[in-house]
């Protein structure tokens, strides 16, 4: 089992309804968020392209953050999702140095969080929050594992990206193009 997801940049608005989702379903501190949208302009005038991406940690199968991490706090869980273990966390940030994709922050409490594609909600049969609340249903989850899940059908379908390639990371987190 391989957890990922897509998100479709043609269908994306920019509404931030998953960012707002997210924020509730983790109760994630005012002023602080797993996840976020990114509006990208490429090209030169009158050429010009707009691409909109909800961004969150890509749970990467080859993680910086994992292996930094001097307490373990950050690992691996369930279909490769990269989760932090709060007691666990001393706060000293190396992971939030790690990523190179600005996915962690210090929580209030001294610990660092992060998305973790609502396991929690995940293991009761339901969608992440922000898949779940999307008015644009931009937003595929599932198992890459199998071949019938939305997120593998979609990506046998479509050109897609992921971001920083060159990272070596391999990210769980694609963007249809």
């Amino acid at each position: 089992m391989r957890y990922a997801m897509a998100i479709d940049t043609k269908k994306c608005v920019g509404c931030s309804d998953c960012v707002v989702a997210c924020q509730t379903e983790n109760d994630v501190p005012i002023g602080h968020c797993r996840d976020w949208v990114v509006e990208v302009m490429d090209g030169t005038y009158p050429e010009l392209e707009m691409e909109l991406r909800s961004e969150r940690c890509n749970h990467c199968e080859n993680s910086p953050c994992v292996r930094c991490c001097p307490t373990g706090a950050s690992h691996y869980s369930d279909g490769g999702i990269v989760l932090v273990t709060k007691n666990e966390c001393i706060g000293c940030s190396a992971c939030i140095t790690s990523c190179p994709y600005d996915a962690r922050y210090v929580h209030p409490d001294g610990y660092v969080d992060k998305c973790t594609f609502c396991l929690h909600r995940v293991k009761k049969g339901m969608q992440p929050a922000c898949v779940a609340v999307c008015p644009t249903k931009c937003m595929y989850f599932g198992d890459l594992d199998d071949p019938r899940s939305e997120v593998s059908e979609v990506l046998k379908k479509r050109k897609y990206k992921t971001l920083i390639p060159e990272a070596g990371t391999k990210p769980q987190l694609y963007f249809l193009i």
